[in-house]
């Protein structure tokens, strides 16, 4: 009898221990939701050795979610769970498809996990070009095009696809010889924060979670302080965006990410009363009628020079900014290969962008500032 009682209490022992795991793995199941405050293109989910991203706009008007499943090596995933993409990490090789991505690296300290890029000459960042000049980072063709031999070769364990529609035939190619693509679709985002919480995206790819979200509260912070000193201005100066391609001009939409950030900055967007996606696109003599006597222009194009200009058009010189040279352009702070800084580190960094513009409306404030982005034009 003694025996059997010590079976009964083993058995016991052993079923308890049993209960203990099932329920654990159920309570696993359930996973917890990172915080994502601003973006609403992406959600993560993490469980104890694996994590889940769901990408829901990687273009604009996306009729599906991307799921992908990044889990450490030997992680014991549910086999009832589905998934477009699996991605071991963290992430030792990777290939970029966009400069936007770079920032976020190099902010992780994951700049030599980079592997590939696709247009090496547009990369600006001086720690990314270094590496390039080593030779740590090769060439992969064009972004509609790569190159599948070089990314074979390189054998990366994720490439990090930007793309405007579901039509890309190189991600479906690279898919097939069973290096993942996943989506990263920050650029579609509407606010400027939220751009920058893509940061998110790659923590988890390197299991840098925590980093991460330490990396976007600074500039969340930095950012909602810059936005609050704008405001003890009462002035509200009026101001112009965009600029001419062939023979429209192209203004931000007011609800744009950059119209915001203007009203951030407490200046007077003059279309910030109108809605949708992309630019609003007009002729000349409708934004000379609403905008001639605007106190400042940005975002000027691809002039550096008013000569340049008014080489360009005279009628530019109707414009008050132009007169009072008062026009800002971002094409004035570019790499050591030409490619201009602000479409790579801008939308990482909008609390610079932000400081940027409230230095420009309003001096009194930031005085002695050295702006990242946006600078005066030349004579």
């Amino acid at each position: 009898m003694k025996k059997i009682g010590i079976l009964f209490i083993f058995l016991l022992s052993l079923s308890c221990k049993d209960s203990e795991k099932s329920e654990k793995s159920t309570k696993n199941l359930q996973g917890q939701e990172i915080e994502i405050s601003y973006a609403n293109g992406f959600s993560i989910t993490e469980f104890d050795d694996y994590s889940i991203i769901e990408v829901n706009s990687p273009w604009p008007e996306a009729e599906r979610i991307f799921r992908y499943l990044l889990a450490e090596k030997e992680a014991k995933i549910p086999t009832n769970l589905e998934f477009d993409q699996k991605v071991t990490i963290p992430v030792q090789k990777i290939v970029v498809t966009s400069t936007t991505h770079i920032p976020a690296l190099e902010a992780l300290d994951e700049t030599e996990s980079l592997k590939g890029f696709p247009g090496l000459d547009y990369i600006s960042s001086e720690e990314t070009r270094n590496l390039i000049n080593s030779g740590a980072i090769k060439e992969v063709g064009k972004n509609e095009s790569l190159n599948t031999e070089v990314l074979i070769d390189l054998q990366p364990d994720v490439v990090i696809g930007f793309a405007i529609n579901a039509d890309n035939k190189s991600f479906s190619t690279i898919q097939k010889t069973g290096i993942p693509v996943i989506y990263n679709g920050e650029w579609t985002e509407s606010s400027a924060l939220g751009k920058a919480e893509w940061i998110k995206f790659f923590g988890a790819l390197y299991d840098k979670s925590e980093a991460a979200d330490s990396i976007f509260d600074t500039i969340e912070g930095n950012y909602n302080l810059a936005k609050k000193q704008a405001k003890t201005i009462e002035n509200k100066p009026s101001v112009l965006s965009g600029s001419m391609f062939k023979d429209q001009w192209y203004v931000p939409y007011g609800n744009s990410w950059q119209a915001q950030m203007i009203k951030d900055a407490n200046a007077n967007y003059l279309w910030a009363d109108t809605e949708g996606s992309g630019s609003l696109s007009l002729s000349f003599e409708s934004v000379l009628d609403k905008a001639q006597n605007a106190d400042f222009w940005i975002s000027a194009g691809q002039f550096t020079s008013y000569s340049g200009m008014l080489e360009q058009s005279q009628h530019y010189s109707q414009f008050k900014a132009v007169q009072d040279k008062k026009v800002y352009s971002v094409s004035m702070s570019k790499g050591e290969t030409g490619g201009v800084i602000f479409y790579e580190l801008g939308p990482n960094r909008p609390d610079l962008i932000l400081k940027d513009l409230i230095s420009i409306f309003h001096p009194q404030l930031l005085e002695n500032y050295e702006p990242t982005f946006f600078k005066a034009l030349n004579d």
